[in-house]
């Protein structure tokens, strides 16, 4: 799958500005942590791009209309991705993808909030102040921490690394998501 058939199926199912940025941020690391593990960086991409690609039009069916319509066109290693970034759904992990990408989901949102309290945005922002938010329940209260340790924890890597690498990612296209 093209990177624009991609775009073009979130595009059908997402309006919203609020998802449909949620959506590249996460494509934005997804593609880096693909880079990084000398994976296809196309798969990656378009896998964080398009985790919640349902999540807007069918709440209620999340995440399985996106699943069905990617095996639908053969893209079983990203639908069984999407169908596990969420542990509570019980799905297993049998890969980088399934596990970077359940590493990279909330936590991206979560980094995102963080530069939105910043005076200078992402620009100064370090793991070390996003660990002390993290520890702050009251801030983006929707994010679910449990899921941002157990994705840390299944794809191997330190907390510190791994924002300090989403930071890093996402510093790169600073004026396109508005950190």
């Amino acid at each position: 799958m093209t990177k624009e058939e991609a775009r073009a199926i979130l595009e059908e199912m997402t309006k919203g500005d609020s998802l449909l940025r949620h959506a590249r941020s996460v494509e934005i690391v997804m593609e880096a942590y693909a880079s990084k593990y000398g994976e296809d960086p196309v798969e990656w991409a378009n896998t964080g791009l398009l985790h919640d690609a349902d999540y807007e039009a069918y709440p209620e069916k999340h995440p399985n209309v996106i699943v069905s319509k990617l095996k639908d066109l053969g893209e079983e290693k990203m639908a069984h991705a999407i169908s596990a970034h969420y542990t509570k759904w019980n799905i297993p992990y049998t890969n980088n993808l399934d596990k970077a990408l359940l590493a990279c989901d909330e936590l991206t949102g979560f980094i995102i909030a963080c530069c939105h309290v910043r005076p200078d945005g992402i620009e100064s922002l370090t793991s070390k102040s996003v660990i002390k938010k993290l520890k702050q329940a009251s801030f983006a209260a929707k994010v679910e921490r449990d899921e941002v340790y157990k994705g840390v924890e299944l794809l191997g890597v330190d907390i510190k690394e791994h924002i300090d690498f989403i930071i890093g990612a996402l510093r790169q296209c600073k004026e396109e998501l508005g950190v």
